[in-house]
């Protein structure tokens, strides 16, 4: 088959999607039988900061961006029960992986997802009126219950950002992965090959890394011009941890 035909895609299965049991709804949808797709990976994820930021990154400082970190963070649908404040991170592949999804998916609003595509998943969602601390309306949060890349060089980023090589069988890597040859450490915001008190070996010698990250951890280390950012980096390896601030 075709690569060009034969793609990946990351899909989230949202905390409001979560809330209203449509878990295996949603799982049914992409199924193999329905859809050719099949799993690469897949996560439960209590996602931290760092992360619904670097997820987000092309609405940072748009009105709705702080409600849409609380929103893919879980703090709005579940704001007394941190417990289920998660995400389902889900890594599919198959025939025109994006595409397909994307179709199942719907429209990004809800109201237009009813109105183009009935029956879509996020005709099932819906609009949230946003306001200013004085009342005024400024907009809308669309809570339209899943995440599913938009383009190729998307879901590059996007899988590259929730997964790391040792979550996804090496047969079914997409991207180029690299061994690492250092020691890289982190504690409050900084990446280091020092190790210091309090902070974690995120990388070890021999571990199998993402060849694009490594190539920004070297770049920071001669103090060059970064591809992407180091928390673009960093954030798969904080998921799931007591203290995401390390």
């Amino acid at each position: 088959m075709s690569m060009q035909l034969f793609r990946s895609s990351l899909v989230l299965i949202k905390p409001d999607a979560l809330k209203n049991s449509l878990t295996g709804y949603i799982l049914s949808q992409f199924s193999h039988f329905h859809a050719g797709l099949r799993f690469a990976a897949l996560k439960v994820v209590n996602v931290n900061q760092t992360l619904a930021e670097e997820h987000y990154a092309e609405h940072k400082g748009k009105f709705f961006y702080p409600s849409l970190l609380q929103y893919i963070r879980g703090f709005i649908h579940f704001p007394d029960d941190p417990g289920k404040r998660r995400v389902i991170a889900i890594l599919y592949q198959g025939p025109n992986a994006i595409r397909t999804i994307r179709t199942i998916c719907g429209p990004t609003n809800p109201h237009e997802a009813r109105q183009k595509n009935p029956g879509c998943i996020r005709a099932l969602g819906t609009v949230v009126p946003l306001h200013d601390d004085n009342g005024k309306f400024i907009g809308n949060r669309t809570d339209n219950l899943i995440h599913a890349s938009a383009h190729p060089e998307d879901a590059e980023r996007e899988i590259k950002l929730w997964f790391i090589p040792s979550d996804i069988p090496p047969i079914m890597r997409s991207f180029p992965t690299e061994i690492n040859e250092d020691y890289y450490y982190y504690k409050d915001s900084v990446i280091s090959t020092i190790p210091k008190r309090g902070n974690f070996c995120f990388l070890s010698p021999g571990d199998i890394a993402w060849k694009s990250d490594l190539r920004v951890l070297r770049q920071l280390k001669e103090d060059k011009k970064l591809d992407y950012s180091v928390n673009a980096v960093i954030a798969k390896y904080l998921i799931n941890r007591e203290n995401e601030t390390i």
